[in-house]
């Protein structure tokens, strides 16, 4: 476990400026007690504004000089006139002038001199005055950087982490781009916390996952923890295209003209086959967890099918095992930040997140419950620690029914087989909509109506035993809570949210960088089922995750397959109901061939982790009866995502 000692209190240098400030945010009982929340004593309008070029270390675009990345500092006057050494709060991007960041899709704009004027979101605004430094790093190869995109490896990760070496005096840096003049980081103290949402929050947890010093917390949204499983899960695609796509997309005009090899190195080690490649080890942060020395304070949505759900599960359960602080906010959205989901609560906390790990403040946010989820839209609870204490994975087993294709889901095992053949035109709505009815592209098994509420919390695993009838076959498992409901609409534009006209302001704003940004609400949709989690694989890669095989058809193969973490309460009355088939369409590509696939049910099962294990399953279904057919088909969250999912972006 990573030793600790970032929560001593910090007391800033007093000065009878500063003392005059702060006379008007303290009363005299608590104006000479241990500071609890940085204060806005600081003036935005006349902050530092200015930029420095750190030397990487690397020639990624090989043009025979290392590369320099481009960093934009907005920091308070005041403090470097005091010689108050300041901490830092740092959001290293692609998007800065390519995409736009947030909700609103902002750039970053200049003045004549080069030094940035508007800084997107909110961070500056709101920090800055607060005695933080802002600093927004342009990632090699995008916007005033040298260097090249790689999409999640060494030059994506080591030009942001060489950015906090030079914070920390390890790094060199210069006044222009290709200058020699030296530029010092002489007003920080080093501490350090990485913040972004997407791809920016990906480069937060690779850089953590450096063991970096001086890097104190991530707070990654919706972000990725293994780039492999952005674009395939066990063999099965994700997307019909790979990372020099999305390199392509961010990529500078100057690093478009130098950055051919690297954009080949994209395509030859990302090979659409599904197989994991050294590229991939080197873009896989989880396997580096033990290294993490910073905090952990985790955002996502739990229906964010761009970064999904997979990338939580298996990054949480990794920093737990090396022992790194945690906090984690799960919400019903999509790929939305929680500044557009729960702005006041997110700002509030994020406030008393950075004083404590940055400055020191004895706020009690360490003490307070691991985790916040969000159980119906803009209704909140929280868990001391997550997944809770008494969570135990639970075995479930499928077993036929009366139809074909429409079985049971229990604690017994099953026995015989059910038969499904891959519709690629169909997916996990339509099998969820046909559940209680016998359909060829689908097998469902389904509990009786629960007389409890029943709780999953954590990641799930389906093993199943099928034989297919070609040489290539694709899987997905899906849970479902069958029972009506008002969820956010995730699958919409908006992911789960409306964009409104009025405005709030969250900090200081300037004539050139407004602290005021569009108020949403939650975008909500009556449903009869919800789908709680999902997986996918390629049934070749039933040896190894790692490589696929041709399949020999009509031969049994055993695979189990990765759920996503989630966090759901399957309410009295609803059921829980477990479905497997091929092409889950919009969500994996399909297979080269149209398979047939026939379960063994008895060595077909669903391990859940249920808060109570198999006792709180068996008192849920004790007692009850079994539904009705539904004869109407059933109605979920059904538009097609993958018309709005196509790189990691940071805005809507």
């Amino acid at each position: 476990m990573p030793i600790r000692t970032r929560f001593t209190i910090w007391r800033p240098l007093a000065t009878v400026a500063t003392a005059a400030l702060m006379a008007t945010f303290l009363t005299p009982a608590t104006a000479h007690a241990a500071p609890r929340e940085s204060r806005p004593v600081y003036s935005y309008e006349n902050a530092i504004r200015e930029a420095v070029w750190v030397d990487t270390g690397l020639d990624h675009d090989r043009d025979g000089k290392t590369d320099r990345v481009a960093v934009d500092i907005v920091r308070p006057q005041e403090a470097a006139q005091q010689g108050r050494k300041i901490p830092v709060i740092m959001d290293a991007s692609p998007y800065y002038s390519c995409c736009g960041r947030g909700n609103e899709g902002q750039k970053k704009t200049y003045d004549a001199n080069g030094d940035v004027v508007q800084m997107p979101l909110f961070y500056d605004n709101y920090f800055v005055p607060r005695g933080y430094a802002f600093v927004g790093v342009d990632l090699a190869g995008t916007n005033r950087s040298d260097g090249c995109v790689d999409v999640g490896g060494r030059s994506d990760v080591l030009s942001a982490k060489a950015v906090v070496d030079w914070l920390n005096g390890r790094a060199k840096a210069y006044t222009t781009r290709t200058g020699t003049t030296k530029a010092k980081a002489t007003w920080t103290n080093g501490r350090t916390g990485m913040i972004g949402k997407s791809w920016d929050g990906t480069i937060a947890n690779g850089v953590a996952a450096t063991g970096v010093e001086g890097l104190r917390t991530i707070v990654p949204i919706s972000a990725i923890s293994s780039w492999y499983d952005y674009y395939f899960q066990q063999g099965a695609p994700l997307y019909d295209s790979g990372p020099d796509w999305l390199s392509d997309d961010v990529d500078s005009p100057d690093a478009r003209a130098k950055c051919g090899a690297v954009q080949q190195m994209l395509v030859d080690g990302a090979p659409r086959t599904g197989d994991w490649t050294p590229l991939w080890t080197e873009r896989d942060y989880v396997k580096d967890a033990r290294k993490v020395r910073a905090s952990v304070f985790l955002i996502h949505g739990m229906q964010d099918l761009n970064v999904r759900m997979k990338h939580v599960g298996q990054w949480w359960d990794a920093l737990a095992k090396n022992g790194v602080e945690r906090k984690i906010w799960l919400s019903q959205t999509g790929h939305v930040d929680p500044f557009d989901f729960r702005r006041a609560a997110w700002v509030e906390t994020l406030h008393r997140w950075f004083d404590h790990e940055l400055l020191g403040y004895d706020n009690g946010i360490d003490r307070e419950p691991m985790a916040d989820i969000e159980r119906h839209p803009d209704q909140w609870v929280t868990s001391k620690a997550w997944p809770p204490r008494g969570t135990d994975t639970t075995t479930l087993r499928p077993a036929k029914g009366t139809q074909a294709g429409v079985g049971t889901l229990g604690l017994r095992k099953g026995n015989g087989t059910e038969t499904f053949t891959d519709d690629p035109q169909h997916s996990e709505t339509d099998w969820a909509a046909h559940i209680d009815r016998s359909t060829p592209d689908k097998a469902g098994f389904v509990t009786k109506p629960l007389t409890r509420d029943l709780r999953l919390s954590g990641s799930s695993e389906v093993t199943v035993t099928a034989t297919p009838t070609t040489s290539t076959a694709h899987l997905s498992a899906v849970l479902v809570d069958l029972g009506p409901d008002t969820v956010r609409d995730y699958a919409t534009s908006g992911e789960g949210i409306t964009t409104l006209t009025d405005r709030t302001c969250w900090g200081v704003s300037t004539t050139g960088d407004s602290a005021c940004f569009k108020e949403t609400a939650a975008k909500t949709a009556d449903v009869d089922y919800t789908v709680v989690s999902r997986g996918w694989a390629d049934l070749g890669n039933y040896a190894s995750d790692m490589k696929g095989v041709p399949l020999t058809p009509g031969k049994p193969y055993t695979i189990t397959l990765d759920l996503a973490a989630t966090d759901h309460v399957v309410p009295a009355g609803h059921r829980l109901a477990l479905i497997i088939a091929g092409t889950d369409k919009d969500l994996i590509d399909p297979p080269s061939t149209t398979p047939t696939l026939t379960l063994d049910l008895s060595r077909t099962k669903a391990r859940v982790p249920l808060v109570g294990g198999a006792p709180a399953f068996a008192r849920a279904t004790t007692g009850s009866v079994s539904a009705a057919p539904e004869t109407a088909p059933l109605d979920g969250v059904t538009t097609a995502p993958r018309s709005i999912h196509r790189i990691p972006e940071g805005g809507q």
